[in-house]
């Protein structure tokens, strides 16, 4: 999967993510490439899920 169709699918699981927490906003949503973890990090303490939990979530979507 090549940067493009991760930011198109970014896109769509961070709408969905929207929808499901209104709590997010976009600057919690933002993917900067390398920065990853520091948004999961940032994501992980607002909606007070585990990594595991994160990824599960996200994956679901």
């Amino acid at each position: 999967m090549n940067t493009t169709e991760v930011k198109g699918n970014w896109n769509e699981q961070k709408g969905k993510l929207k929808q499901k927490f209104a709590i997010l906003t976009d600057n919690d949503l933002m993917f900067e490439e390398g920065k990853k973890d520091e948004m999961f990090g940032k994501l992980q303490a607002k909606l007070g899920k585990t990594k595991e939990e994160l990824h599960d979530l996200i994956a679901g979507l």
